[in-house]
């Protein structure tokens, strides 16, 4: 089993996954900002700067089918407890390899910091770039473990027309190295956009950020 969590992520890039044996490792936060649960098949990753073994104490002591122990409800709670973190939702965590050639879109990087989906990417994210073509824009930056995340936004008025797969794609060509991709379970446009694009689901994630 891999060390760290970026050998892991690297790992289910390539396919690699841990071994499906309903286990749960602990493994050390990759930094300060980042803390949380990741879910594979069949086995679950925690990377939390804790002690394991209060990890699985508290686990053991969750009610819950133990495949699914780690996102269960309860669990969370006594982890965000524990940590004085705080948890948004469950993502489906998608990854993308990177595409050769320029993007089809005729995208614009903006440099300023005033659009909205801009300013909540640097908010969890490092060296994060931005484009915009009209009616949307795309974000790439370092989020979890050093990975490149990506992100995109479509204005409503121009939404059910291929905009959003268009601007995933397009990331992937602005990339040299495989993308992520955190996704609402229930934001069904979003997961279709990305899976159309030929992002793949790999798990679930979540994260539990600083106050």
């Amino acid at each position: 089993m891999a060390e760290s969590l970026r050998d892991i992520l690297d790992a289910a890039a390539r396919g690699v996954f841990p071994p499906p044996d309903g286990r749960t490792t602990v493994v050390p936060q990759p930094s300060p900002r980042d803390a949380g649960v990741l879910s594979f098949t069949a086995h679950s990753v925690v990377f939390v700067d804790e002690d394991p073994q209060w990890v699985y104490d508290t686990l053991r002591a969750t009610p819950s089918d133990p495949l699914a122990a780690t996102m269960n409800a309860r669990f969370l709670t006594a982890l965000m407890d524990r940590t004085g973190r705080e948890q948004e939702t469950i993502d489906a965590l998608l990854v993308a390899g990177p595409l050769p050639g320029p993007p089809d879109l005729a995208l614009t990087e903006l440099t300023g910091p005033g659009h909205p989906r801009v300013a909540y990417a640097r908010g969890r994210r490092d060296e994060v770039r931005a484009w915009a073509v009209r009616g949307g824009v795309v974000t790439l930056g370092r989020g979890v473990a050093g990975r490149i995340e990506v992100s995109a936004e479509v204005d409503e008025g121009v939404r059910r027309r291929g905009l959003g797969r268009a601007l995933v794609t397009a990331a992937r060509h602005l990339a040299t190295e495989p993308l992520w991709a955190q996704i609402a379970p229930g934001n069904a446009r979003s997961m279709r956009a990305f899976q159309a694009a030929g992002y793949v689901p790999v798990g679930a994630e979540a994260l539990l950020l600083r106050p």
